[in-house]
């Protein structure tokens, strides 16, 4: 299965990004996990790092949640990348099995040396975006037309 958290946790941003611009900076559990199509626990798992890395602010209380710890132009989806995927490697790696070849002797260094430089050039990618300029590549696709078969263009959830 495929890890979401980082498109999960970019997707948060974007929203949270939307909503300060909108003039409501502060978005709840469940009205995250409303735009993410899953349940406000899993949204509050999902800020549990991004918080630790002061990416976005808990607000408590009956009325908190969570906004952009940062303008969005000071946060890279590098850092975004980073945050929600923690130390876990980009591909995860086949268990070894017996030693008897050129492959079977060498693919596990070989392996670890391919994720490393893949892992590297997306993270060379991603640092070079912030948040403020991903919201502007998704104002220009609203301005092009809205996402086929959505029938809506971009909102602030719960506006």
């Amino acid at each position: 299965m495929l890890d979401v958290r980082f498109s999960s946790a970019l997707k948060a941003m974007l929203l949270l990004g939307h909503a300060e611009e909108s003039g409501s900076p502060i978005l709840s559990s469940t009205q995250l996990a409303r735009s993410l199509d899953t349940n406000p626990s899993l949204v509050r798992k999902l800020m549990v790092p991004l918080v630790q890395d002061a990416l976005v602010v808990s607000i408590k209380g009956r009325s908190g949640g969570v906004r952009l710890g940062r303008p969005a132009d000071q946060i890279t989806l590098g850092e975004i990348y980073r945050s929600s995927i923690g130390d876990k490697p980009l591909f995860a790696p086949r268990a070894e099995g017996p030693r008897e070849c050129l492959v079977t002797n060498h693919s596990a260094e070989y392996f670890a040396r391919l994720t490393d430089e893949t892992e590297a050039a997306v993270l060379h990618a991603l640092a070079g975006r912030t948040l403020a300029h991903s919201l502007d590549e998704l104002r220009a696709i609203d301005r092009a037309g809205a996402a086929p078969g959505s029938g809506r263009s971009l909102a602030v959830p719960g506006h």
